[in-house]
């Protein structure tokens, strides 16, 4: 159940119609682009099947597969869940805010705002339960992300580097290499982070 996308945690979330959004607003950006799925294929490194289900709004992709997505179209994840901000104050409502990825014990994660790509910054809110972890294969050259622990310890590993990041501090960490979040405390973890992507 892990790294699965838009799974809603709060009562009356409407899956379907989140996964029919994200898959015309996908949809969309390769249309503007005049990509054909079978392109979008081969750029992002994501089969021309699943793109398909993701079209159809039959699919979950997960956190990998949208940053894929969108470093193939130049565009951040935050353009694709439209939660990116515009040149004026954009202010996305709490029912608005996707959550992008749920844990086997109910941890969350949500995609609170983003900037437009291909220059991107996203800011994410995580709860992690006891036991959850969260991998990542590692973002574009040049990805750094800044974290800060609210509460319970944060395991937090990058190539073979390990850091405990404790709750009241902050670190900062490039990502461009596989990388995960772990919490082995025995409490929740609740962690805030912003990724920074460099464009091409």
């Amino acid at each position: 159940m892990s790294k699965i996308v838009n799974i809603p945690t709060d009562p009356g979330s409407d899956a379907e119609t989140i996964s029919a959004a994200l898959a015309a607003r996908l949809k969309q950006h390769r249309k503007e682009q005049k990509l054909s799925l079978d392109e979008l294929s081969r750029r992002a490194g994501v089969s021309k099947g699943m793109l398909v289900e993701i079209e159809k709004g039959n699919a979950n992709p997960s956190i990998a597969i949208l940053c894929k997505l969108a470093a193939a179209l130049g565009i951040s994840v935050a353009d694709i869940v439209n939660v990116a901000s515009t040149p004026s104050i954009h202010v996305i409502e709490q029912q608005d805010i996707p959550v992008l990825w749920t844990g086997p014990a109910g941890g969350s994660a949500r995609l609170l705002a983003g900037t437009s790509g291909p220059d991107m910054v996203e800011l994410w809110r995580w709860e992690m339960h006891p036991g959850e972890v969260f991998t990542s294969p590692g973002h574009p050259h040049g990805t750094f992300e800044l974290f800060h622990v609210e509460q319970g310890v944060l395991e937090l590993c990058v190539a073979d580097t390990v850091t405990t990041i404790s709750a009241g501090n902050a670190a900062v960490a490039r990502t461009d290499a596989p990388h995960h979040y772990a919490n082995h405390g025995d409490g929740l973890l609740i962690f805030t982070m912003t990724v920074a992507e460099p464009g091409s």
